[in-house]
């Protein structure tokens, strides 16, 4: 039982470094998207950023709050 466990706990285990990469490829593909078009708002949430456009579709960008970048 406790090998289950440890094996379900293993497959849900998110490497930080890789969500981050996954989330910027996503936002890349949804701001291609975005060309031409017109942004009516922005607003920053506690778990994400929302951009509306003046054609009335809303767009939502997570995984860029709270990182701590050192310089």
């Amino acid at each position: 039982m406790n090998e289950r466990i440890e094996e379900l706990l293993h497959l849900i285990e998110v490497e930080p470094d890789a969500l981050r990469e996954a989330e910027f490829l996503q936002a890349q593909a949804i701001l291609d998207t975005m060309v031409g078009k017109t942004i009516a708002s922005a607003e920053i949430e506690e778990t994400r950023i929302v951009i509306g456009t003046s054609d009335g579709n809303k767009y939502f960008f997570y995984g860029f709050l709270g990182q701590d970048r050192k310089q």
